[in-house]
């Protein structure tokens, strides 16, 4: 379950191309007030600058006020260190070393983004986790790709930026898989470079040219995953490769207690999924179908300490999604006979 209450994820996130991905899994009406965050088309920029990005983070002093052994009560300032502050809610969201720059969030998720693409944005998806300390834009492409196995996917360049020191400005290429909703590796080759991250130093910038080079661009990626879907349905993957697999990815240890309830919890979900799910079992039976059936399950059904939404949107923002696929398939190698 998210932290962040279905109010929250109604109001501070807006989600576009509903026609082509569906509602959100958080969707409820009666959570959106007079407004609703859904698009029929995409995500209007000066709606995400409305009503996600109005203000701008401030720095703010360190002090602390205590009471010394004397009885004596001081406040101490540290000059090496500052707060950042969001304004509309008074709220502190970290506190950093004097060095640290603030990305707002318009500038380096919107303005930045465009200037990169050099194009105009279509907004799939923005929004506000952790109390607005941490956001994200997602871009896509206006319509869904099918490939001939039947693989229904959406194309995005995603660009996500924290002020709590969670994240370095981050822009990455992903996929979002439209059954499921889960974000997948565009490009399962491990020399792939799928992100480019910015610091927040004082002297942080982002060379376009070189940006453009790096993420070759959200129009060029659903040639690259069409030819991977194409690439892992054509891999065979029997019932005792599967189970191998099973063994391999979640063991069952020989004593009774809470590790083996784990495993045997992990085993039914996957083998559910596999066998049984419309987001999975399509592809049964090949690589694409493990593939896809651990990265649902871990999107999904896996247990999590904290917020599921912010868990998978700095997945896909740090790579994890990529780290999360590429060891699937090289587990899944390890057991094809």
């Amino acid at each position: 379950m998210s932290q962040e209450t279905h109010e929250w994820l109604n109001t501070n996130t807006l989600i576009g191309f509903t026609e082509k991905r569906g509602h959100a899994w958080h969707y409820r009406a009666e959570d959106q007030g007079a407004e609703s965050n859904h698009y029929v088309g995409p995500v209007p920029v000066e709606d995400v600058r409305r009503r996600l990005f109005p203000w701008h983070a401030i720095e703010g002093t360190v002090s602390s006020t205590v009471t010394l052994p004397s009885g004596l009560v001081v406040t101490i300032t540290d000059d090496e260190r500052k707060t950042i502050v969001r304004p509309d809610t008074q709220t502190i969201l970290g506190i950093f070393k004097d060095g640290y720059t603030i990305h707002q969030y318009d500038e380096w998720l919107l303005e930045t983004v465009a200037a990169i693409l050099d194009d105009s944005l279509s907004i799939g998806s923005a929004g506000l986790l952790k109390g607005g300390a941490v956001a994200w834009v997602s871009i896509d492409v206006p319509e869904n790709i099918v490939t001939p196995e039947g693989v229904e996917f959406r194309p995005n360049l995603l660009a996500a930026t924290s002020l709590d020191g969670s994240l370095s400005t981050t822009y990455q290429r992903v996929v979002t898989n439209v059954v499921c909703d889960n974000t997948m590796s565009a490009a399962l080759s491990e020399g792939a470079d799928q992100r480019m991250k910015v610091k927040h130093s004082r002297y942080s910038k982002v060379k376009l040219a070189e940006a453009r080079d790096a993420l070759a661009i959200v129009h060029t990626i659903g040639e690259d995953f069409a030819r991977q879907v194409a690439e892992l349905t054509s891999i065979k993957v029997s019932d005792g490769d599967w189970q191998r697999f099973l063994d391999s990815l979640a063991p069952l240890p020989e004593d009774a207690g809470r590790a083996r309830t784990n495993a045997e919890n992990k085993r039914e979900s996957m083998t559910r999924l596999y066998n049984h799910d419309a987001r999975v079992a399509p592809w049964r039976g090949t690589a694409y179908g493990v593939v896809q059936c651990v990265n649902t399950q871990v999107h999904h059904e896996s247990r999590i300490t904290g917020s599921r939404s912010e868990r998978n949107m700095l997945r896909a923002a740090t790579g994890g999604a990529d780290k999360l696929d590429r060891e699937t398939l090289e587990r899944l190698r390890g057991v094809l006979v």
